[in-house]
């Protein structure tokens, strides 16, 4: 059995060895840089601040027409009838356009676009709220699973005591070979789940990276706890807080665009009228000398298009009721999220306080039973089943640790909190 203890001593050491030389060249990470960096580099983050841009010259597309629309020309050209000498004609002026009256149609428009931009700004708030959920459970996995390391090199080194304690009872004939065996499987079992730690570990790595948006993976590792932060240990107004979240602002933005677009509809019921000028030089040779001039106004009004003012008004009109349910829909929902969100959060940080005090007895229960079964007062039935005890308190505790701060990201995401919130 010696060969076998040695065995497992040298798996033991190269995964130590192997820990420690790759933790060597880990880049190691606060939450603060993390956010920091998701906030220039996280693609989905650049792609929302590309439709802010968008919403905004579409803005500007629709203004424009608001201002004079000014023109230069320049023509030259040779007209020849048969029979005849040919002409020559050659014009060059400026000419402009100016709306005067539309139904205040292109007003509206400008303004729906406008709050087109909110929406978008909205939208982008959203997008940052799921992007910090997305990097804060990234964090949270990185930093159980370089817990769990730990925790398992503590398990290791439980199973490799009760290893060497019952291969020398083994050896005096005061323990029978399946309790051997058993350590021994108990101790292979821990190493094998460090080998798992490790690659859930780079897995972890990998997350972490495409969360904070680099474009290649380097090792790194995070520092930080496991304390809850925001515990809204005092339930908060709800009512409040969906005042400001950004789902149901985006929704009211989109709302009052719907409300100015129908507007615009209804502006095309009204004449559009427009004015023009233009200043030319013409002449049948070149430089042009002799002056001509023009104004104008023009107006034209809608008589017969088969219906279609009046199926634009009726869509326009279905799509602001949409929008109208939308809002009370996203309301309530928003209203039930967190509620959720706001009991799982207080669930998972009273079980977290369970789980410390039952980690603490099984440690000591555990240290009372090794005594006993030392000294032969304890069957090796009861011990193990004491020791198994403890290995799952370990790994229960930081798995309930994991949940409070994945239940806490997920209550801040709820509220409707940016990336940046300082929790």
């Amino acid at each position: 059995m010696a060969r076998y203890f040695k065995f497992f001593i040298i798996i033991y050491l190269v995964l130590i060895f192997a820990s420690i030389s790759g933790a060597s060249a880990e880049e190691t990470l606060t939450w603060q840089g993390c956010i920091k960096e998701a906030a220039r580099n996280h693609p989905d983050l650049v792609s929302a601040k590309e439709a802010i841009n968008q919403s905004e010259a579409a803005k500007s597309i629709t203004k424009s027409t608001l201002f004079p629309q000014v023109s230069a020309d320049l023509r030259a050209s040779e007209t020849k009838t048969s029979g005849s000498k040919s002409v020559k004609d050659y014009t060059y002026g400026a000419s402009a356009t100016q709306l005067v009256f539309d139904g205040v149609k292109t007003i509206n428009n400008v303004k729906a676009a406008s709050e087109t931009i909110k929406a978008s700004q909205q939208a982008y708030r959203f997008t940052s709220s799921q992007v910090r959920l997305r990097l804060r459970t990234a964090f949270v996995n990185l930093l159980r699973a370089q817990e769990l390391i730990k925790v398992t090199d503590d398990i290791i080194k439980i199973r490799r005591g009760n290893f060497e304690l019952i291969t020398l009872r083994y050896q005096s004939g005061l323990e029978h070979k399946g309790a051997l065996l058993t350590a021994e499987a108990n101790l292979s079992e821990a190493l094998f789940e460090m080998a798992q730690a490790k690659r859930d570990l780079e897995l972890a790595q990998k997350q972490m990276t495409k969360e904070m948006g680099r474009k290649e993976f380097t090792p790194m590792s995070v520092k930080s706890d496991f304390t809850v932060v925001d515990s809204a240990q005092v339930k908060p107004d709800f009512e409040i807080i969906i005042k400001n979240h950004p789902s149901l602002q985006q929704i009211i933005d989109q709302e009052n665009a719907a409300r100015l677009s129908l507007k615009s509809v209804y502006g095309n019921f009204y004449p559009t009228i427009s004015g023009s000028a233009g200043v030319d030089k013409i002449d049948s040779r070149w430089a042009p000398q002799n002056n001509q001039w023009s104004l104008g106004l023009a107006a034209s009004v809608p008589i017969f298009e088969g219906g279609l003012r009046f199926a634009e008004v009726s869509q326009a009109k279905a799509q602001l009721n949409q929008l109208i349910a939308s809002e009370r829909s996203t309301k309530d929902g928003i209203i039930v999220g967190l509620e959720q969100a706001w009991v799982n959060l207080q669930d998972a940080i009273e079980t977290v306080g369970v789980q410390a005090k039952q980690l603490a007895a099984t440690e000591e229960r555990a240290k009372i039973a090794e005594a006993q079964y030392s000294i032969g007062t304890l069957t090796y039935d009861n011990w193990t089943i004491i020791e198994d005890n403890l290995v799952s308190a370990k790994r229960a505790y930081l798995n309930t640790q994991t949940n409070a701060l994945i239940t806490e990201a997920n209550w801040i995401q709820a509220k409707g909190e940016v990336l940046e919130y300082a929790q």
